[in-house]
């Protein structure tokens, strides 16, 4: 005979266990949100069609498979022929409406592109270059032009970038104005395609934007063209475009008063050998000290005498007069300053070899009282160094030691062992540091062979990031030794200096000038520890920009 009372507490142990199983799964399985989405909206239906011809409709209904966002439609969307009223474009749900406000033309072939406009609502994924093509006559026009943007100074296919058409007729009238009604934005490979285009003279550009209006009126913007009108009657391929940026004809000067009392100038434009005078206060210019940039594009204006409510400050660029600025301040305007300094020694304390140690002040330096400067090798404090101002850096001390591997280093300047030129001292700042390793730097020589001797060249080192490391104007075959470079990897960038004067020069569109060709070797030299290497670069012949 059955134990009812067993029975009853054996069917209560199992439902409980499966309560517990279910839960125990369900603790296994929460949701972890799925793989992003990486698809933009995609168009299910027009109505009236894509591509319909004798087309009479007032509005347009595009439905897509999710819900979207219209970003920037008065930058982004455009229509071709533009109407004197443009249309009126509304979200709904998942679909666009748009309203057509102005009587089309008979026998014209219209192209709404809606560049960038077009975003699912989630992962913003962008539907680039959608274009809802209609005709009102029997024909469509249907040829294309199609091409690659590529960047001049890295010579890498350009994304992203605006490809720009505009008939001859619009060219010089919108052109740097208006946005193009016909564009199209280049893939992730700098490839463009135009299509539904109507037989005609045409001009093409391309732009790299800082702010997304398709007009090029920046000059910061990359800008590239075609010096050829395009005859277009069949479709066309293989268009190559290179961007620039272009060098501005005006020059501009941007200033301001910082915090702790000097001048800043950010010029526009690069300046050969640029220089600064202040012209009043009367007799102030002997108070001043100026700091130029590598790039020479930026100076620091440092003034000793601050005792003034108003300046004027000329610029020049090989002593021709370049532009004058005004400025006012409070006579009695306090400013912040704190005087620390850097050092040419690595992150973590290494100075390269061979090389003398730079004290670099925040400011100018006035004196230093070499009594307060202290060297300790190891532990041991030693006086045979010397220390003085650098004459070609005014922020400046070089201290020259018989320096040694494998020992530590000590450097300390005592509380005011050097005052700046507004009178303020350094706090006590000790610096250690070592000498690095003479096996972890390397030479590289480069044997360079060009296609034509009898033009001039400039060879360009980069390093890993692409940044300049040493420029070298060439006229024949030769080999080029860098001494004393880290390990690591390097490029190489050659320049056809068409005009002879040692460096890349900018194009101009206005003018259809194209800028200096540039060829960069994407095999990268790789030095190894104390090596010496020779690597040969075979320069190649030069790819005319039509």
């Amino acid at each position: 005979m059955l134990n009812k009372k067993a029975t009853f507490f054996g069917s209560l142990s199992i439902i409980f266990g499966v309560i517990l199983l279910n839960l125990g799964c369900a603790s296994r399985q929460l949701p972890q949100g799925g793989p992003r989405d990486h698809d933009p909206p995609k168009l299910l239906k027009a109505t009236p069609a894509n591509m319909t011809r004798h087309f009479n409709a007032k509005t347009i209904k595009l439905d897509f498979d999710e819900y979207f966002k219209l970003n920037n439609i008065y930058s982004e969307i455009s229509i071709s022929p533009t109407p004197t009223k443009l249309p009126e474009y509304k979200v709904k749900q998942k679909s666009i409406e748009i309203t057509l406000k102005d009587t089309l033309e008979k026998n014209t072939t219209y192209v709404i592109n809606f560049g960038k406009a077009i975003a699912d609502v989630n992962e913003s994924n962008i539907l680039k270059n959608f274009t809802y093509v209609f005709s009102t006559g029997e024909h469509i026009d249907s040829l294309s032009l199609s091409g690659s943007v590529t960047n001049t100074q890295t010579q890498l296919k350009e994304k992203d970038a605006t490809v720009m058409l505009f008939t001859l007729k619009q060219d010089s009238l919108l052109f740097g104005k208006k946005k193009p009604t016909i564009y199209a934005t280049t893939d992730s490979a700098g490839r463009f395609t135009l299509n539904n285009l109507h037989p005609d003279d045409y001009r093409i550009y391309a732009l790299k934007e800082t702010s997304p209006n398709k007009i090029y009126d920046n000059d910061n913007e990359l800008i590239a063209f075609s010096k050829k009108v395009i005859h277009l009657t069949k479709d066309s391929s293989d268009i190559q475009l290179n961007l620039f940026k272009q060098t501005p004809t005006k020059f501009r000067v941007i200033n301001s008063f910082d915090g702790d009392g000097k001048m800043t100038f950010l010029f526009n434009k690069k300046l050969d050998n640029p220089s600064l005078k202040i012209i009043y206060p009367p007799d102030f210019d002997k108070y001043k000290t100026v700091d130029i940039s590598k790039t020479r594009d930026t100076a620091l204006l440092y003034i000793k005498n601050m005792d003034f409510d108003s300046i004027r400050v000329a610029i020049f660029d090989n002593n021709k007069p370049m532009d004058t600025i005004a400025r006012h301040k409070g006579r009695k305007e306090p400013f912040t300053r704190f005087f620390g300094f850097t050092y040419n020694v690595t992150g973590d304390g290494r100075l390269k070899p061979g090389t003398d140690l730079i004290i670099k002040g925040q400011y100018p330096i006035e004196n230093f009282e070499p009594s307060s400067i202290t060297l300790k090798d190891d532990s041991a404090e030693v006086s045979n160094f010397t220390i003085q101002k650098d004459s070609a850096n005014a922020k400046y001390l070089v201290l020259k030691y018989r320096w040694k591997q494998g020992h530590n280093y000590t450097l300390t300047l005592e509380n005011g062992a050097v005052t700046d030129i507004y009178g303020d001292k350094n706090k006590k700042v000790p610096k250690k540091f070592t000498i690095d390793k003479a096996e972890n730097y390397s030479l590289l020589t480069l044997a360079v062979t060009f296609p034509d001797t009898g033009k001039s060249y400039v060879v360009e080192l980069l390093n890993e990031q692409k940044d300049l490391l040493d420029s070298r104007p060439i006229r024949k075959n030769t080999s080029l030794a860098y001494k004393n470079y880290l390990t690591g990897k390097y490029y190489v960038r050659v320049i056809y200096d068409t005009n002879n004067n040692g460096k890349w020069d900018s194009g101009n569109v206005k003018k259809k000038i194209q800028p200096e060709n540039i060829w960069v070797d994407d095999t990268p030299i790789t030095l190894r520890a104390n090596w010496e290497q020779v690597t040969p670069v075979n320069v190649p012949k030069e790819q005319i920009t039509p």
